[in-house]
Formats: C-alpha cells, sequence, structure tokens
C-alpha cells in the first residue's frame, strides 16, 4: 500500500507538484508561469521551506 503523498519524512523523496513562479518581477506585469519539481529533477539542487507561521500575527 502506497504512502499518502503529504506524509513526507526526512530522507524521502518529494512528490512531483506545481504552482506558479514568484521571484523579482511577480505581479508587476511579468509573464507568468507555472514551476513543477520535476523540471529540476536530476538537474539542480531543490530546497523545500515550509513556514506554517511565517504569515501570522504572533
Amino acid at each position: 500500500m502506497a504512502k499518502p503523498i503529504w506524509k513526507v519524512e526526512v530522507g524521502d523523496e518529494a512528490p512531483d507538484f506545481e504552482l506558479m513562479a514568484t521571484g523579482d518581477t511577480a505581479g508587476k506585469g511579468a509573464a507568468r508561469r507555472k514551476v513543477k519539481l520535476s523540471d529540476y529533477r536530476g538537474k539542480k539542487n531543490v530546497v523545500l521551506a515550509f513556514y506554517p507561521a511565517a504569515f501570522t500575527p504572533v
């Protein structure tokens, strides 16, 4: 039985996902494009960081 994709542990390979690109020109008229993790798999190092309370008042 395969484990759910949301149950990722240290050392596991991240499941593929897709989201809109952000950066210096985000929201400033630049073309928006989707980025997939699989676009970089085996080509570049990718760091995934999660900040669950980053945008909440403390």
